[in-house]
């Protein structure tokens, strides 16, 4: 036996022609004190995986978190807004509605102006294009300063009239004084929608009438002959209302006066008036046909 040989446990292998172990045995595999470390670093490596992959016990499975009410939140929708008025029509009746509008502004604008130049004091607007001015204020639209005056109007004036007709016959007759103010009076008393013409007609008409006349009734002015016509013309037509004369008759001519009475003052003023009635007559009118003619026809058509 060699050195080698230790005991009946040594295992005897051929050596090689270097002394070295043969290869068949240098490959054979793993000796058996090499098996358990390489068992080791399988178990190691098997529990480094085991390690890697999170576990989710039952008891630590992710539940629905409640909304924090601090947390921002987006707004709701903001709804448009439906058109209204004009914007909701048709563009059609958008484009007429507009052009009213701009009709209505500018009549609006021109006769403010014209009222403006009417009250203004004398200029050379008003200079130049006086009778424009007045042919737009006159008689709708008169303007004064009456009701601002240091001492106002206290008096009662009733216009009057009276005419002379020719009846079927040919003969002509006189009529009584009408007191036409009276039956505007009348007309109105007890009316809560008075119509215009009841309560202003024939009382601007005087007024017309008088501030272009003098204390003579001559006229002063342009407007003069105007104002004589358009006063003319009323009565006219009040006569033809009240069936002045007998049916058929024809009215041939008119004569107006005013009947003025000082409105009485309070009991405890002592100031004193007169109520003696102060009568002005105009003179005896002739009625063209074309009167007469208006006349019925604005009366058969109201």
């Amino acid at each position: 036996m060699d050195a080698y040989d230790e005991g009946s446990a040594a295992r005897h292998l051929p050596d090689g022609p270097d002394g070295s172990l043969p290869e068949d045995s240098a490959s054979a595999g793993p000796t058996p004190d090499s098996t358990p470390s390489t068992d080791q670093e399988s178990i190691g490596q098997e529990s480094t995986d085991q390690e890697s992959v999170p576990q989710h016990p039952a008891s630590q499975a992710p539940t629905a978190q409640a909304p924090d009410p601090q947390a921002p939140t987006a707004d709701p929708p903001v709804p448009t807004p439906t058109p209204t008025g004009i914007a909701s029509l048709p563009l059609r009746s958008q484009v007429v509605a507009a052009l009213a509008l701009a009709v209505v502004a500018v009549v609006a604008c021109v006769h403010l102006g014209m009222v403006f130049l009417h009250v203004a004091p004398s200029n050379t607007v008003t200079k130049q294009h006086g009778r424009a001015i007045d042919d737009w204020i006159y008689p709708e639209f008169e303007q004064n300063w009456k009701l601002f005056a240091p001492n106002p109007l206290q008096q009662n004036i009733d216009v009057q009239v009276r005419a002379q007709v020719r009846g079927a016959d040919g003969a002509i007759t006189e009529t009584g004084w009408y007191d036409l103010s009276a039956l505007d009076g009348a007309a109105i008393d007890g009316n809560l929608l008075p119509s215009h013409t009841q309560q202003n007609e024939l009382r601007r008409a005087w007024d017309f009438y008088i501030g272009t006349h003098d204390n003579e009734n001559r006229p002063v002015g342009l407007r003069g002959d105007l104002s004589q016509r358009y006063l003319r013309r009323i009565v006219v037509l009040r006569l033809d209302r009240e069936g002045a004369g007998d049916k058929g008759a024809v009215v041939e001519s008119v004569q107006v006066r005013s009947r003025t009475t000082n409105v009485p003052p309070p009991k405890w003023s002592e100031e004193k008036v007169s109520d003696t009635p102060v009568l002005r007559e105009l003179p005896w009118w002739t009625v063209p046909e074309e009167d007469v003619t208006d006349a019925r026809t604005e009366a058969s058509a109201g």
